[in-house]
C-alpha cells in the first residue's frame, strides 16, 4: 500500500479498477496516515472518515457490478471553503462557525459523479485572505517540509495534505495566488484556470452569490495528469449557463520540448525575488534550451508593469472589500479624503480601491482590457511564459497584523504583499497558470515556478508543466512523511 501513498490519482484509480487494491484499502491507508501524522501538520481540519469508508465500500461493490468512472473509488479532500453536505464552510471566519451545508455544491457533486469520495476538508486562512493558513476555528497549518514555515494560503491545507501524503487529489481557489503559492511552498502542482470556465457555485459562504471578478476554482495535485483530469471534471458551465453554451478547451499534446517558444521573466524591480529563486528560473530555462526549446530572456508583454500591477491591486481590492461593514467603509473614505491626489503608493492605491465608485471600476476594467490585448499579442509569439510564483520559498509563520509583517528576501525586509506581483500579473487578465515543483533549495524548501499562457490555453500550461517537471525532477515527498 505504501507505494500508492504519493501516487497520482489517475494511477490509484487504475489500481482500483484492476483490483490491485480496493477502494476501502487505499481509503483506510490515507485515514491511518492522517490520524498518525496530521497532528504535526493540521491540514485536514474537517474529517469524514466513517462516511469515506462507507463510500469506499459502495465503490468496491459498484466496481464488481461494472460501475466505473475516471476517479472511481479514489479518496480525495477539498478546501474548507467548498460546500460539502453536512460539513461547515466557514472560510475560517468565526461568525460562520455553524454554517453547515445541507447539500453538495457543484464541484463536490462533479467529483462524486466521477467516482471520487471525500476524506474531509482542508484548512484555510480567515476569509481566504492570506499567504498563510490559520484561523481561530481550526488553528494553524504547518508546512510538511518545515513545521516552522507556512504551507501558504489560502489553499494551504490543500497543498500540505498532498505533500504529506494524506490525500490523492485536492481542489482549491485562487484570486491572489491561493492555489499557486501553496503549491510552490509545498512542492506540488497547482493550476489557476482561465477565469470563468470553472463555476464558482458551491465555493461559497451563502448560495446565490454571483461569481466574483478575478476569483477562480481549480485543482492541486502531485501529478499534472491529475490537474488535467480535474479540469475536465470541474470546467463546464452550470445552471442557466449550461442551457446555452458548452466549453471546448483546445487540446494540447506534446511529446518533446523541442521547438517550444518560452519567454523567461526571472525577476523584476516591482518584486525582486531571492537570488536562489532567480537562479532556479534560469536553470530551468537552460534545461529547456538543452532540450531544444527556443528561450528568450528579454521578451515582455507591451505594457507598463507598474501600472498593470496597480490595475490588478485595484480590481483585487474591489472584490476583497465588497462585503465590508459600513463602519469600515466610512473609515476608509476618511482615509481617502486625507490622501494627496498624487500619492500612487501601494497603500494609497488599495485604500482608494476599497471605496471606489463604479465609474472608477469601469475605468480600471478598461485598463484591464488593454492589458488583455497586450497579452494576446505576446502569446501570439510565445507558447508560455516561465516566471517565479513568489519572491522566496515558504515563509516563516507570522500571525501579527498585516501592517507589521514583512518578507525577508536575501536578508532585506520587503513589503509583505510585494509578492502579489507575481501571482497577480496574470490574474487581472484572466490567464491560466500552472505551478510546478522544480526541486528543493538550499534550506531544504521546495521552489515552484509558474507557466502562463493565453486565455483558454489551460491544457497547454498543464501539459508543458508535465514535460518540464519530468526534465527537472517533478514531485518529491518531504522526508519526514515518506
Amino acid at each position: 500500500m505504501d507505494e500508492l501513498t504519493f501516487a497520482a490519482a489517475v494511477d490509484i484509480a487504475a489500481a482500483i479498477k484492476s483490483k490491485r487494491v480496493s477502494s476501502r484499502e487505499i481509503t483506510q491507508h490515507y485515514i491511518d496516515r492522517i490520524e498518525t501524522l496530521d497532528g504535526a501538520v493540521n491540514a485536514v481540519c474537517v474529517r469524514l472518515f466513517e462516511q469515506a469508508l462507507e463510500a469506499a465500500d459502495r465503490a468496491d461493490s459498484g466496481l464488481a457490478q461494472g460501475e466505473t468512472g475516471p476517479l472511481h473509488g479514489v479518496p480525495m479532500s477539498i478546501k474548507e471553503s467548498y460546500v460539502l453536505a453536512d460539513t461547515p464552510a466557514t472560510w475560517g471566519i468565526p461568525a460562520y462557525r455553524d454554517n453547515v451545508a445541507s447539500a453538495d455544491g457543484v464541484a463536490v457533486s462533479r467529483f462524486k459523479a466521477a467516482g471520487a469520495h471525500f476524506l474531509g476538508k482542508t484548512n484555510v486562512p480567515i476569509d481566504l485572505g492570506d499567504f498563510q493558513s490559520f484561523n481561530e476555528i481550526y488553528g494553524t497549518t504547518n508546512n510538511p517540509w518545515n513545521f516552522e514555515r507556512t504551507p501558504g494560503g489560502s489553499s494551504g491545507g490543500s497543498a500540505a495534505a498532498l505533500a504529506a501524503g494524506f490525500t490523492a487529489l485536492e481542489a482549491g481557489s485562487d484570486i491572489g495566488g491561493s492555489i499557486r503559492t501553496p503549491a510552490h511552498f509545498c512542492g506540488v502542482f497547482g493550476h489557476k484556470p482561465t477565469w470563468g470556465i470553472v463555476p464558482m457555485q458551491g465555493h461559497e459562504l451563502m448560495s446565490g452569490v454571483p461569481d466574483a471578478d478575478l476569483a477562480v476554482c481549480g485543482p492541486l495535485a502531485r501529478d499534472p495528469r491529475d490537474l488535467r483530469l480535474a479540469m475536465q471534471i470541474m470546467a463546464q458551465p452550470a445552471g442557466r449557463q449550461a442551457v446555452g453554451w458548452q466549453l471546448n478547451l483546445p487540446e494540447y499534446t506534446l511529446q518533446t520540448l523541442r521547438g517550444l517558444k518560452v519567454a523567461v521573466w526571472a525577476s523584476d524591480d516591482m518584486a525582486p525575488v531571492s537570488n536562489e529563486t532567480e537562479q532556479r528560473v534560469l536553470q530551468v530555462a537552460a534545461a529547456l534550451e538543452g532540450q531544444g526549446a527556443h528561450v528568450d530572456y528579454a521578451a515582455r508583454p507591451n505594457f507598463d508593469v507598474r501600472k498593470a500591477h496597480m490595475t490588478y491591486e485595484s480590481l483585487l481590492t474591489a472584490v476583497m472589500s465588497s462585503a465590508q461593514p459600513e463602519s469600515v467603509v466610512k473609515k476608509t473614505m476618511a482615509k481617502v479624503a486625507a490622501l494627496d491626489s498624487t500619492d500612487q503608493s501601494r497603500e494609497a492605491v488599495v485604500t482608494r480601491a476599497g471605496v471606489m465608485l463604479h465609474r472608477d471600476w469601469i475605468r480600471h476594467n478598461f485598463r484591464r482590457e488593454k492589458l488583455r490585448e497586450a497579452w494576446d499579442e505576446f502569446f501570439s509569439q510565445w507558447d508560455v511564459l516561465l516566471c517565479p510564483q513568489f519572491t522566496v520559498p515558504a515563509i516563516p509563520h507570522d500571525q501579527r497584523p498585516f501592517e507589521e509583517r514583512e518578507t525577508i528576501v536575501d536578508g532585506q525586509a520587503r513589503s509583505y504583499f510585494e509578492s502579489l506581483f507575481w501571482a497577480g500579473i496574470v490574474v487581472a487578465s484572466h490567464l491560466p497558470s500552472t505551478v510546478f515543483p522544480s526541486g528543493v533549495g538550499k534550506d531544504g524548501l521546495p521552489i515552484g515556478l509558474q507557466l502562463v499562457s493565453g486565455p483558454y490555453q489551460d491544457f497547454k500550461t498543464i501539459e508543458i508543466s508535465r514535460l518540464v517537471s519530468d526534465a527537472v525532477g517533478g514531485f518529491v515527498a518531504p522526508s519526514e512523511f515518506v
